[in-house]
C-alpha cells in the first residue's frame, strides 16, 4: 500500500474539516459512573480547541515547545490534544497515575516549558519547581491553585477562532516515554505525519471505523494507545468518540455495550477476559457492537471462543509498538486464527529474524522486525543515539518480541526476547520497579520479572534479597509494594514478592533476569 503524505500536515486541522462538513455531529460523548453525559458537537469541539489553543498562546506556548499533559479521560482531554496540535507544540502525554520522580524525568528530559495537570496529580507536580529549569508554565484543569493557571481562567473573553500552525509532516508532534531494561524511560518521537499512517491501517482495517459510528476505545489519556483509538482512529474518520470516565467493571462495561450504539469497541485483553467471565453472559444484547478489537497482549483463545458463541462477534486481535503503529493484526475480512496476532499490516515489511538479522524460515522462532524504512515508524528516542543504534539491526527495527511465521503469513507470539513486562496492558521495566524497591531500607538487592497471570496476562514479580537483620514476612511483602506504589506509577509495583538469599548472575556481575522468567513460566503453565 502506497502513501501520499503532504509536506505540510496537521490531525487537528482535519478534524476542523469534519467540523466544516457536519458540524452538528457528535464528537465526543463522555459518561460518567453516575450516569452523567456531556456531549461535545464537532463544531463544538472546533471552538472549544480554538479558545484553548488561544489561551496556550497568550501564556507563550509557541510552535515546538513540548508540553506534559496529564489528565484523564474527558471532553477536556480531546480540547487540550487538538489545541497544542493547533498551535504547533508537541505533547508529551502522561498517565494521571505517575509520581513526582516519573514527571520530573519526563520534564527534564525533555526540557518540557509546561505541564497541563488535573487536580488529582498536582501534588506529585508541585515538587517539580526548583527542580525543573525548563518549566515555565503550570496549568490546571481544576480549580485555581496557588502558582497555577486555571484553565477555565485561561479560557476567558478567548476568540473562538484560530489558526492551526501549518506544521510540516516530518516536524515533532508527539513525544510519549516507553519503558526501558536499563535507565529511565525512552522518548518515543513521533511527527506529524504519522497519523496518515495510522488511520489508513488501523483506523481502516483493523478497528474498522466508518464516519458517523460510535466508538468506544477504553486506553486512558497518556498512553500511545489513547493517540492511536481514542484520538486519531476515532475523530481522524469523522466517528464520535464514546468515553466512560469510571472504573472498569465487568458487568458495567457490558451494561453499556448494551445501552449504547457503540458499534466499534476496542480494549485490553485483560478487560476481554473478564467480561468473558461474566456469569449468564448470555442475557447482554450489545444490538450495535459490530467490530471488536484487542490489543496490548496476545488474547486469549477461550476469549475469543466465548464472545463468538455468545455475541456472534470475532474479537480480532492487534499488535504495535509506541515506537510505530498497527504492525500486525486480524484485519476486517481476514480468517482468524485464534491465538495469532494476525498478519502484517499492509504498509509494514515484517520477518522473523536471527541475531545476525538474517530472516528465518516458516515455523522458526526468532526476533520480531519491521523494515526500518516503514513510513509509521518513529523518529527515534529523544537525545538517546546509543538507545536508538541498538533498537536496529541491519536493515530492521528490532520489536522487542519473539514470535514465528507460519506458512500462511501468520505471525504468532513468543514472548518478550528482553525483560520488559507487559501486564494487563501496561508496559513495565524493570529497571523502574527494582530502583524503587532498592530504595527501602530493607532491601540490599532485588530483580523484577513477569510472571504468568491468567486475567492480565503477567504481573510484576519481584526476588528480594534483604540487608542483615530484616526478617522476610507479609507485613514486609505489604510494606514493600506501598513503597514502590510511592515512588512510581502505582501499576508498576510487584503483585508478588518473593524473598531468595542470592540472585543468578553473570560472570560481570548482570542479573539473569532470563532465569528468572523462564522459571516462573515453569511454575504457572497455565497462563
Amino acid at each position: 500500500m502506497e502513501l501520499n503524505i503532504p509536506e505540510i500536515y496537521n490531525f487537528a486541522a482535519q478534524v476542523d474539516e469534519w467540523a466544516a462538513k457536519n458540524p452538528e455531529k457528535r464528537a465526543v460523548w463522555e459518561l460518567d459512573e453516575n450516569g452523567a453525559e456531556q456531549i461535545l458537537t464537532y463544531e463544538e469541539l472546533r471552538r472549544y480547541s480554538n479558545r484553548i489553543a488561544n489561551g496556550l498562546c497568550s501564556i507563550g506556548i509557541t510552535q515546538g515547545d513540548k508540553v506534559l499533559v496529564l489528565v484523564p479521560r474527558g471532553t477536556i482531554a480531546y480540547g487540550v490534544y487538538l489545541a497544542l496540535l493547533k498551535v504547533g507544540a508537541v505533547i508529551m502525554p502522561g498517565s494521571e497515575m505517575l509520581r513526582f520522580k516519573d514527571i520530573e524525568y519526563r520534564v527534564n528530559h525533555a526540557k518540557a516549558k509546561a505541564v497541563i495537570a488535573f487536580d488529582g496529580i498536582l501534588g506529585e507536580v508541585e515538587p517539580t519547581r526548583g527542580q525543573c529549569e525548563s518549566l515555565k508554565h503550570y496549568v490546571t484543569i481544576g480549580e485555581t491553585k496557588e502558582g497555577w493557571i486555571s484553565l477555565a481562567h485561561l479560557l476567558e473573553d478567548q476568540e473562538e477562532e484560530f489558526a492551526c500552525a501549518k506544521t510540516r509532516s516530518d516536524e515533532l508532534a508527539f513525544l510519549s516515554y516507553t519503558s526501558g531494561t536499563t535507565g529511565g524511560p525512552k522518548g518515543v518521537m513521533h511527527v506529524h505525519g504519522w497519523p496518515i499512517a495510522h488511520m489508513a491501517v488501523a483506523a481502516a482495517q483493523w478497528l474498522d471505523v466508518n464516519e458517523g459510528e460510535t466508538v468506544w476505545a477504553t486506553a486512558g489519556p497518556g498512553w500511545a494507545k489513547w493517540i492511536w483509538s481514542p484520538f486519531v482512529s476515532t475523530l481522524g474518520m469523522g466517528a464520535t468518540a464514546f468515553v466512560y470516565k469510571g472504573r472498569f467493571g465487568a458487568e458495567t462495561y457490558l451494561n453499556i455495550l448494551q445501552k449504547y450504539p457503540i458499534s466499534v469497541l476496542c480494549a485490553t485483553p485483560t478487560e476481554y477476559r473478564l467480561m468473558a467471565k461474566v456469569s449468564d453472559l448470555e442475557q447482554y444484547k450489545l444490538q450495535a457492537l459490530r467490530s471488536a478489537c484487542s490489543a496490548g497482549e496476545p488474547l486469549n483463545r477461550e476469549v475469543i471462543d466465548t464472545f463468538r458463541r455468545v455475541f456472534n462477534l470475532t474479537v480480532r486481535d492487534g499488535y504495535g509498538q509506541t515506537e510505530s503503529t498497527l504492525l500486525v493484526g486480524t484485519f476486517v475480512g481476514m480468517e482468524p486464527k485464534p491465538g495469532s496476532m494476525g498478519r502484517p499490516s499492509p504498509v509494514v515489511r515484517i520477518a522473523i529474524i536471527d541475531e545476525e538479522g538474517t530472516e528465518l524460515p516458516t515455523g522458526k522462532v526468532g526476533d520480531i522486525a519491521i523494515d526500518r524504512n516503514m513510513v509509521a515508524l518513529f523518529k527515534g528516542y529523544l537525545d538517546d543515539p546509543e538507545r536508538t543504534a541498538k533498537a536496529y539491526r541491519g536493515d530492521w527495527f528490532v520489536t522487542g518480541d519473539q514470535g514465528r511465521m507460519d506458512e500462511d503469513g501468520y505471525i504468532w507470539f513468543e514472548g518478550r526476547s528482553d525483560d520488559i513486562i507487559i501486564s494487563g496492558g501496561y508496559t513495565i521495566g524493570p529497571f523502574e520497579v527494582e530502583d524503587a524497591l532498592v530504595k527501602h531500607p530493607a532491601v540490599a538487592e532485588c530483580a523484577a520479572v513477569a510472571s504468568p497471570d491468567p486475567e492480565r496476562g503477567s504481573i510484576v514479580k519481584a526476588f528480594v534479597i534483604l540487608k542483615k537483620g530484616n526478617t522476610p514476612s507479609d507485613e514486609l511483602v505489604a510494606e514493600l509494594q506501598e513503597h514502590v506504589k510511592t515512588l512510581t506509577a502505582p501499576y508498576k509495583y510487584p503483585r508478588k514478592i518473593e524473598f531468595v538469599e542470592d540472585l543468578p548472575k553473570t560472570t560481570s556481575g548482570k542479573i539473569r533476569r532470563i532465569e528468572l522468567r523462564q522459571a516462573e513460566k515453569v511454575q504457572h503453565p497455565q497462563s
